[in-house]
């Protein structure tokens, strides 16, 4: 199957790059490569997940770009990662057609949603 126009890569702007990897691990589980102090790949949740991110110090947190989706198995226990990990819910949970959804953001300022099959 052809990757032509297929999303690749997504970069969150990182504040803080050790308290950002902290984040997203408690909340999410994932794992990182390290390219020196200033730059790291998200891996995912398994070692044999490929690349599919990173986070730049160089970027901007925005709440207004594109709204990156992470989908959950267990909507109401990523919400409680999420607020122990140091991140903040700032809409929902809330039901839509099909699921129900909530937005948090991060320690950075990114806002992020998180998604669950009804």
């Amino acid at each position: 199957m052809s990757q032509h126009h297929r999303i690749n890569y997504i970069e969150l702007a990182a504040t803080d790059i050790p308290r950002a990897k902290q984040f997203y691990a408690d909340a999410f589980g994932w794992a990182f490569n390290d390219y020196g102090p200033d730059y790291a790949g998200i891996q995912g949740a398994s070692p044999t997940d490929p690349e599919i991110g990173g986070l730049n110090p160089q970027g901007k947190p925005s709440r207004e770009g594109a709204l990156i989706l992470l989908f959950s198995d267990d909507l109401d226990a990523s919400v409680e990662a999420v607020k122990a990990a140091g991140g903040e819910v700032v809409n929902g949970p809330y039901e839509f057609p099909g699921g129900r959804r909530f937005h948090f953001t991060d320690p950075s300022g990114n806002e992020l949603g998180v998604w669950a099959e009804a």
